[in-house]
């Protein structure tokens, strides 16, 4: 129950609680009621200003900022952001490079927000907007002619992955829409102008999601990425189309992480992450957001510089559907089969010159620069029909030198500028050698199945790009916890070697760890398939190394199994076990497997084993099945049903045939061609629909969405931009009692 004489008693609460209800029904159908999000966004507020201001830091800035607006008992000092906090940001955007744009976009926000508040100067306000008046906003802009430090400035920024090209079209259309009549120093523009130039871009970007799904698919580090410019939009965008659009992929993202959220971890496969994001949830990018949105972890909010967390915040256009809430919560036992990105052929002919080109999914043709974005957000630069569109592009735009400078060696090599034909056909060439390892940034069509019960979660890509290295690719994880949690990986380059010491400096947390490295990307990417708990891996690479080009790999592969994260870890033979809780796992290795030390912690291992490694050779199987005690009572009864006659693995002249008597499922078989079968009976590892799962089954190439649980709703249709939700009122009083504790929470601390 409410208790009003409890919250009047906090002077907060007397302040805040009567304009809150003024704005905000007791019930709002199919929507989070806005007492509950206000109490979420407040929460968030205490977090990242328990801390003094970090000016330095835009999204902590924002975060003071904001909660200076709804706080009165919280002030930001007039003049507290010194006129030089930014210095070091201009200089980046200044020098062009890589992230740029990510700074562009929380100068947006901060503008669009706060601009003019006494905090800040009025000579710094007019600075954060110059540097948006002289920014760079496309790759086919003219690079502005400057120097530092006496060295001419080269444009390194990267625009074409799929969060990259969202952030610089939104920075582009909110900045043109602000200052319509400035003249952007760069291209000449009005504002006006480039709002213009980037809308189409922008819808586009929004239809491809709406019929494609994602190209950095259940990314733990981009999905963040996408939020932040999608939020921004809904909350700045005067053209109303936009903004609801912006809304409607953001409610995407937003179903996509609560399908494969677990205790807090979106711990699904991901086309592109770090090891920093996947041994700790507390460490996924996308953390703060899932924890505003969901509460489903008793983990602190991991970063009070969040921009993202500072973005939602604020939010007062955004309201969250009750279904995506509904999704996250769910704890029956559910598959969730998703198909995202579209079907490109890799793999050259033997003769590219005499053959024809293959003809591009839904006619987008390989040659034509319109298509350019979409494509090159898949990594497809090296991919050799894309090769002359690379070429003309890179010549053009002069992009050798910072951005394609990986592939300028190459590049050097075949290049005759008087036989341009000629150069691309050698270089076609060479990538009928080299396509296994020069693409191994591709992000193509990809199928993902996922288990979900309330005490673990299994996620794996299904055969995908098997046998060829895979830059930042996850392909399979077992969750149980926040930080309990296990999957393996073929390393490309061992980080410190036997007997060495570990380098002081050396930090495991950094993003930039090389792909495919020693826990971020595959050397050798595996054929894997999951059917419900069980998933089967076959590592078989399927090209020689090249160590001395850059392209070699380690003849293991491993697990990460942390052991001070698990409850109990048990080894025995071929198999090893984990109890996380009321979750079990076990995780079988062909290859006989040891504890490797003398490294750096991936994440608060307390000194304890988690690296598992199979050594011997780059070729393997592994095989996990996960479990829970109200299946199997006691872990030792989980134990005991598991031995090493179960698994027989037959090598092949490629790869390895296997069969494996699952205790809970029965007799699997897995190969590396065919699908998975399970007592005989096949099951399709690929042409799946866009979703499958118990809220929405939806085919592929679609933009209509109908995802619904019986009682809560939302639909979302792109054709006539449709987004309506419906569900059971929300519980008001529950609501308004979080929030009361919220203010309680504030003014006692």
């Amino acid at each position: 129950m409410l208790h009003l004489p409890r919250i009047a008693r906090s002077r907060l609460g007397v302040l805040l609680l009567p304009l809150l209800l003024l704005g905000c029904p007791l019930s709002l159908d199919g929507y989070a009621h806005p007492a509950w999000w206000t109490a979420r966004q407040l929460d968030w507020l205490a977090y990242a200003t328990e801390t003094p201001l970090n000016p330095g830091s835009v999204g902590n800035l924002l975060a003071h900022l904001e909660r200076d607006a709804r706080d009165p008992t919280f002030s930001v000092a007039a003049g507290a952001i010194p006129d030089d906090a930014f210095d070091g940001i201009y200089e980046k955007m200044f020098r062009l490079r890589d992230t740029s744009d990510f700074d562009a976009l929380r100068f947006i926000d901060l503008l669009y927000a706060f601009r003019g508040h006494p905090a800040g100067s009025e000579a710094l306000w007019a600075s954060v907007e110059q540097s948006l008046f002289d920014f760079k906003y496309w790759y086919s802009d003219p690079t502005p002619v400057r120097e530092f430090d006496g060295a001419p400035v080269v444009d390194n920024m990267w625009y074409w992955t799929e969060n990259h090209i969202l952030i610089f079209k939104v920075c582009e259309y909110l900045a043109g829409q602000r200052y319509p009549d400035q003249v952007f120093s760069v291209t000449g523009l009005t504002g006006a102008e480039h709002a213009a130039r980037a809308r189409p871009f922008i819808m586009d970007w929004f239809e491809e999601r709406a019929r494609f799904g994602f190209t950095e698919w259940h990314s733990n580090v981009y999905y963040n990425l996408d939020i932040r410019p999608l939020l921004s939009l809904v909350e700045w965008s005067d053209d109303p189309v936009i903004a609801k659009r912006a809304a409607m992929v953001l409610d995407l993202v937003l179903v996509d992480i609560a399908l494969h959220l677990h205790r807090g971890t979106f711990g699904a496969t991901h086309g592109r992450s770090y090891i920093k994001d996947k041994a700790s949830a507390s460490t996924e990018d996308t953390f703060d957001a899932a924890k505003m949105l969901f509460d489903d972890t008793v983990l602190p909010y991991g970063g009070r510089g969040s921009a993202t967390g500072a973005v939602l915040a604020r939010a007062k256009r955004f309201r969250l559907p009750t279904i995506v809430q509904r999704i996250a919560r769910y704890d029956e036992p559910m598959v969730d089969r998703e198909r995202m990105n579209l079907p490109i052929d890799e793999v050259p002919p033997a003769d590219p010159f005499s053959a024809p080109v293959p003809e591009a999914p839904f006619g987008w043709d390989y040659r034509d620069e319109k298509y350019l974005p979409f494509y090159w957000s898949g990594g497809l630069q090296s991919v050799w029909q894309l090769l002359p569109m690379t070429f003309d592009v890179g010549n053009r735009e002069n992009l050798w030198d910072a951005q394609f400078s990986p592939f300028k060696a190459l590049r050097d090599l075949v290049w005759n500028p008087a036989a341009p034909e000629q150069s691309i056909k050698a270089a076609q060439g060479v990538a009928i050698s080299f396509w296994p390892t020069i693409n191994q940034a591709v992000l193509k069509e990809v199928n993902t199945y996922t288990y979900r019960t309330r005490d673990y979660m299994l996620s794996t890509a299904q055969d995908y790009r098997k046998g060829v290295r895979g830059s930042q690719t996850h392909t399979w994880q077992a969750t149980f916890s926040e930080r309990a949690m296990v999957f393996t990986s073929h390393p490309g380059y061992l980080p410190v070697e036997p007997g060495d010491p570990v380098p002081a400096d050396w930090n495991w947390q950094r993003e930039d760890e090389p792909g495919p490295g020693y826990w971020t990307g595959e050397g050798a990417q595996p054929r894997s398939a999951q059917h419900e708990n069980v998933g089967i891996s076959i590592y078989a690479p399927q090209y020689t190394p090249l160590t001395q080009l850059g392209f070699g790999f380690r003849d293991e592969t491993h697990a990460y199994f942390p052991v001070a994260h698990f409850d109990e870890v048990v080894r025995d033979g071929h198999w090893t076990f984990g109890r996380k809780d009321d979750g079990y796992v076990a995780l079988y290795s062909w290859r006989p497997v040891a504890w490797r030390g003398g490294q750096p912690e991936v994440f608060q291992n307390a000194g304890l084993d988690f690296d598992l490694v199979a050594e011997g050779g780059a070729n393997n199987v592994w095989i996990v099945e996960c479990g829970d005690r109200e299946t199997w009572g006691s872990f030792a009864a989980f134990q005991a049903a598991f031995d090493e006659d179960q698994v027989e693995v037959v090598p092949t002249a490629i790869a390895f045939d296997v069969t494996y008597a699952s205790p809970s499922l029965g007799e699997m078989a897995f190969g590396w061609e065919g699908p998975i079968t399970v007592d005989g009976t096949a099951h399709a590892i690929d042409d799946y629909p866009r979703y499958d799962n118990p809220f929405v089954t939806t085919p592929f190439d679609t933009t209509r969405y109908e995802i619904s649980d019986g009682e809560a709703t939302l639909v979302l249709d792109f054709s006539d931009d449709t987004r309506e939700a419906t569900g059971p009122p929300a519980d008001a009083a529950a609501a308004l009692e979080q929030l009361a504790d919220v203010l309680r929470s504030w003014l006692d601390g």
